[in-house]
């Protein structure tokens, strides 16, 4: 089961966002503050980040930066009330996934978290795949020659 770390200053989105995401199979773990998020993020491990842009003590950015020097594949998903074009691009130079801004609709969040931990398991896969072709350096073969009648 995918866990996903959800981290929003409002506790209303963070129990919305338990539940809806619990009943559609993750596993969901909460943060109501930035720092907090970092703190519970090194301990839970997630296979996924959900964090709000505007938090309390520090940014979603900074909350971003800090992930991807801990888990430089962990998914982030920035979630804002505002939708600042300048922010979404830094924010997806920094290395989320996506930028999705309030009110949050659950097909649309439903489908980002879909596709970002799919994208994570095809580039693990993909990165796994290129381990094990490297541990070979030959190809071993037959040739068969036609008989003559």
């Amino acid at each position: 089961m995918p866990k996903i770390l959800v981290v929003d200053d409002d506790q209303d989105i963070c129990l919305l966002m338990n539940r809806f995401l619990s009943k559609n199979g993750y596993e969901v773990e909460t943060a109501t503050s930035g720092l907090e998020g970092l703190k519970v993020l090194k301990e839970y491990k997630p296979d996924l980040l959900l964090t709000d842009f505007k938090l309390g003590d520090i940014d979603g950015s900074e909350v971003l930066k800090k992930a991807k020097a801990f888990m430089p594949d962990l998914p982030v998903i920035v979630i804002t009330g505002y939708s600042d074009i300048k922010v979404a691009i830094n924010v997806m130079k920094m290395g989320a996934f996506d930028y999705v801004t309030k009110p949050l609709f659950p097909d649309e969040i439903l489908l980002n978290i879909r596709k970002a931990l799919s994208e994570e398991n095809v580039q693990s896969h993909t990165k796994s795949e290129t381990k094990s072709k490297k541990k070979s350096s030959y190809i071993l073969g037959r040739v068969s020659r036609p008989r003559n009648s």
